[in-house]
C-alpha cells in the first residue's frame, strides 16, 4: 500500500527520487520501539544505501560534524617565526656553529700554514687544546654576529629588509682594515 504513489508517479512518468524510496522503506521496515531503547531500530539494507547527501536533500538536518571540514593547522603570520628565532638566539649564550666542524676546519686551515715535515723528516702535526679552539670559535663568532648586524643597517638604510653581498661588503669596509679584516 505503502508504495502505490510511487507506482503512479512513475506511471505519470515522474521520477521519484531515491531518498523519497529509501523514506518509504524505512517506514514500512520499522521494529515497534522497545521499552530500553529511544530509537527505533532500522533495516541494514536501508541503513547502508543512506548517504549524508541524501539525507541532506530530504529536508532533515545533518550532524555539523559531517559538514565540516576536518580542522585545519593554524598558519602563523609570515615572519612571526623569524622574530622568534631572534629571541631565542638573542636570549641564549651558546655556540651557534657546532664545535666539531669549526675544529676541523681551524686544523685545516691552520696545516696550510705549517711545513708539513720537521728538521728530522718525521710527519708533524698541530695539536690542539680544546681552550685554544673554543676561544676561537667565540671570537669568530662575535665577529660574524657583528658582521650582520652591521650589514642588517647597511640593508635598512637602503630601505631594504633582505640582506645582500653589497651590504656585507659596505660594512667591512665601513669598519676598516682592522675590524672589517682585509
Amino acid at each position: 500500500m505503502a508504495n502505490r504513489p510511487l507506482a503512479n508517479r512513475a506511471r505519470r512518468g515522474g521520477s521519484a527520487s531515491v531518498s523519497t524510496i529509501v523514506r518509504k522503506t524505512i517506514r514500512t521496515t520499522r521494529s515497534p520501539v522497545s521499552p530500553t531503547s529511544r530509537t527505533p531500530a532500522r533495516s541494514s539494507a536501508a541503513a547502508a544505501s543512506r548517504t549524508p547527501s541524501s539525507s541532506h536533500r530530504s529536508g532533515k538536518t545533518v550532524p555539523s560534524s559531517q559538514l565540516t571540514s576536518p580542522k585545519r593547522k593554524r598558519r602563523t603570520p609570515n615572519g612571526i617565526k623569524a622574530l622568534r628565532e631572534i629571541r631565542m638566539y638573542q636570549k641564549s649564550t651558546d655556540m651557534l656553529i657546532a664545535k666539531l666542524p669549526f675544529a676541523r676546519v681551524v686544523r685545516e686551515i691552520a696545516q696550510d700554514y705549517v711545513s708539513d715535515y720537521t728538521h728530522s723528516g718525521t710527519p708533524t702535526g698541530l695539536r690542539w687544546q680544546s681552550s685554544a679552539i673554543l676561544a676561537l670559535q667565540e671570537a669568530s663568532e662575535a665577529f660574524l654576529v657583528h658582521l650582520f648586524e652591521d650589514a642588517n643597517l647597511c640593508a635598512l638604510h637602503a630601505k631594504r629588509v633582505t640582506i645582500m653581498q653589497r651590504d656585507i661588503q659596505l660594512a667591512r669596509r665601513i669598519r676598516g682594515q682592522w675590524g672589517g679584516l682585509g
